[in-house]
């Protein structure tokens, strides 16, 4: 009884942290250098975010930031520069980590200052527009909140398989390391032996040559 109701509990916990899945953070951009942010995804993953610039009051005109956004393998999703706002959005077609870089340009900080910077990232079922999907399958209330859990059941089977396939990737990574470090150390194993035994035929020939043995 006590470990069903265990199990609905967490259930219920992976659910709303699936439905409110988005993080806004800060982020303190030096006026010489970069500022990256990542985070790792599977495949076939929504992901949304607006970045903003958050200027001193005394600072005008405002400060401009530039970004660029790069999948695990280095192919370019978003590159703005000058910006005091902006959003990008995209789905992932990779597995890996995303990275987002901000920076300021050369004469865009009056104060020449570290600039700060408001990232809202949001993946997953939180970067859906439930208020689209509400107007267009005219559902509302409980039907739309249904509907939301839906999508996070979803949402949990997808990153149960994406686990699961990582594990079992790593797995075969560890079974070659292993693998191959049992040969190396035969090899490895092999050669001292290899050596003990010339090592003594040399110095039998030599204690011969010598009229010792």
């Amino acid at each position: 009884m006590m470990g069903d109701m265990s199990m609905r509990r967490w259930i219920f916990l992976m659910l709303l942290c699936l439905l409110h899945k988005g993080q806004a953070i800060w982020l303190t951009v030096p006026s010489i250098g970069t500022k990256c942010v990542s985070e790792e995804l599977h495949n076939n993953v929504v992901v949304l975010a607006d970045y903003y610039a958050l200027p001193d009051d005394h600072t005008h005109p405002s400060p401009t930031l530039s970004v660029k956004v790069t999948s695990p393998f280095g192919n370019t999703l978003h590159h703005k520069e000058n910006l005091t706002h902006g959003q990008f959005a995209f789905t992932t077609t990779e597995a890996g980590n995303y990275l987002a870089c901000f920076w300021v340009e050369d004469g865009h900080n009056p104060g020449g200052k570290s600039l700060n910077v408001g990232l809202d990232w949001k993946t997953g079922i939180a970067a859906k527009d439930w208020d689209s999907v509400a107007r267009k399958e005219k559902i509302e209330g409980i039907e739309l909140e249904l509907r939301k859990l839906e999508g996070a059941v979803e949402a949990i089977h997808e990153n149960l398989i994406y686990l699961k396939t990582r594990e079992a990737e790593m797995r075969a990574v560890s079974e070659i390391t292993n693998t191959r470090v049992a040969s190396f150390s035969l090899a490895s194993l092999g050669v001292c032996i290899m050596a003990a035994v010339l090592q003594i035929l040399y110095l039998k020939r030599y204690f011969q040559k010598k009229k010792l043995i």
